[in-house]
C-alpha cells in the first residue's frame, strides 16, 4: 500500500494493533502490520522479560510500545498499598459489601496482602511511572511511543527522536490533535467513542475526518469500532492513512483474555460495552457487569479521580473477582465490535479477513462509480 505509515514503518499493511498481550503483538507485524504492546498493567521486571520475548520472536520487524501519561489525576504516593487510609471508608464498604452480598469471597487473610501488592505495583499511571517504563523499552529496538492519555512531553518526544523512534498520541478531539501535532508527534490517532478503554463521546465517522483536517498534513490513524476491511476503508474514504485496532484481538487464540471472559465478549451486544469511571476514574469504556452497574445505582458514591478508583478496584474487587472468575462481576475493556464477536480466531486470521474485505470493498466502490 502506498500509505505514508507503511512507508514510516517499512510495513507491508498500515494495520496498528494495540495489545497487552506480547502473542498478539508479534503475529500482527508479522502478518505485515505493527504491534504495540500496552505496558499499563506490567511491573517494570515483567516489561522488561516481555519486549525480551518479543525480540526474539519478532523475527526483526518493527513494534512499538504504548503508556499511560495523563495531565491530571490523583497521586497516591506512599499510600498506594494502605486501603483503609487511601481510599473513603464510604468506597470502600461500597465495594467490599457489593461482593460479600454475591458471596464472591475474600482474599484469604495470609495471601491478601501479597496479592493486592502484586496486582496493584502493575499499575502504571502517573506521568513519573510511565516514565520509568519506558527507560527500559528504550533497552529495546522499539519503533514507536504512542501515549494513550493526553499530549506527550516535548522531552520525550525529542528523546525519542534522537534514537530514531517514532512518537505518536491518541486524541478523542481535534483540539487534542493539535497539541500532540504541536508536541512533535510524528502522526495522531484519532478515537471515535466505540472504541474501548478511555474515550471520548465523538462517534468515529465524525471524528476522523475531523481531526485529519485539523492536523494537515500530519498522518492519522483511525481508531474506534475498527476489526473489518470495511472499516479500514472507511478509514481511508475519510482520509486516514491507516487503522488503530485493540478489540479485534480480544477473541483470538493469542489474547491474554481468560476464557471465562471470551465466553461473555461472544454473549454481548454492541451495547454491553459500556462508558464508565468506574474501573479507573477516567471515562472508560469496558464490558458490562454487575461491578459497572452497580456505580449507576442511586445513592452509590461517586467514583474517584484516577488512580484511586483504578486502584480500589483493582486492590479490592478485581482480585477477589479474577481469583474465583465471578462471572457477573467479571469485565475488561472492549469496544462496541464486542457485539460483531462470536466466536475465537487467531490474529493471522483477524488480519486477512480485513485485507480480503478491504479488497472486495474496493472492487464494489469501483463497480458503484464505473472506475476503469
Amino acid at each position: 500500500m502506498k500509505s505514508r505509515l507503511c512507508e514510516m514503518f517499512g510495513i507491508e499493511a498500515p494495520i496498528f494493533a494495540f495489545s497487552h498481550c506480547r502473542d498478539v503483538v508479534v503475529e500482527v507485524s508479522k502478518a505485515g502490520g505493527l504491534g504495540v504492546l500496552g505496558m499499563a498493567r506490567m511491573s517494570r521486571e515483567r516489561l522488561h522479560e516481555e519486549l525480551s520475548w518479543i525480540d526474539a520472536h519478532i523475527g526483526g520487524r518493527p513494534y512499538g510500545i504504548d503508556v499511560l501519561m495523563p495531565t491530571t489525576y490523583e497521586d497516591a504516593g506512599a499510600l498506594k498499598f494502605d486501603p483503609e487510609h487511601l481510599f473513603p471508608p464510604a468506597h470502600l464498604a461500597f465495594v467490599r459489601d457489593l461482593l460479600d452480598e454475591a458471596g464472591v469471597p475474600r482474599l484469604p487473610e495470609d495471601e491478601a496482602e501479597r496479592i493486592q501488592h502484586e496486582l496493584v505495583a502493575s499499575a502504571n499511571f502517573t506521568p513519573e511511572e510511565s516514565a520509568m517504563m519506558i527507560d527500559i523499552a528504550l533497552e529495546h529496538p522499539i519503533k514507536l511511543i504512542v501515549n494513550a492519555l493526553g499530549t506527550p512531553p516535548r522531552a520525550l518526544v525529542e528523546r525519542a527522536h534522537a534514537r530514531g523512534i517514532k512518537v505518536a498520541a491518541l486524541a478523542g478531539k481535534p483540539k487534542h490533535a493539535l497539541k500532540h501535532r504541536d508536541a512533535g508527534c510524528d502522526f495522531v490517532i484519532a478515537v471515535g467513542t466505540e472504541a474501548a478503554g478511555h474515550t471520548g463521546n465523538v462517534a468515529s465517522m465524525v471524528l476522523w475526518p475531523s481531526i485529519v483536517d485539523a492536523v494537515a498534513p500530519l498522518p492519522v490513524l483511525g481508531a474506534g469500532g475498527v476489526g473489518r476491511g470495511r472499516q479500514l476503508a472507511a478509514a481511508f474514504a475519510l482520509g486516514c492513512e491507516g487503522v488503530w485496532c485493540g478489540s479485534a484481538w480480544l477473541p483470538t487464540v493469542q489474547s491474554e483474555v481468560i476464557p471465562e471472559i471470551k465466553q461473555k465478549f461472544f454473549a454481548a451486544g454492541h451495547d454491553d460495552a459500556v462508558l464508565t469511571k468506574s474501573v479507573t476514574g477516567k471515562q472508560c469504556r469496558t464490558l458490562r457487569s454487575r461491578f459497572t452497574e452497580a456505580w449507576q445505582r442511586p445513592g452509590a458514591p461517586q467514583p474517584l479521580p484516577a488512580p484511586l478508583q483504578m486502584l480500589l478496584w483493582w486492590g479490592q474487587g478485581r482480585t477477589r473477582v479474577e481469583r474465583v472468575r465471578a462471572k457477573d462481576f467479571l469485565t475488561y475493556p472492549v469496544g462496541q465490535l464486542v457485539g460483531d464477536m462470536r466466536a475465537e480466531t487467531s490474529v493471522r486470521q483477524v488480519v486477512q479477513d480485513m485485507l480480503t474485505e478491504l479488497a472486495e470493498t474496493k472492487a464494489r466502490l469501483d463497480d458503484l462509480l464505473g472506475a476503469d
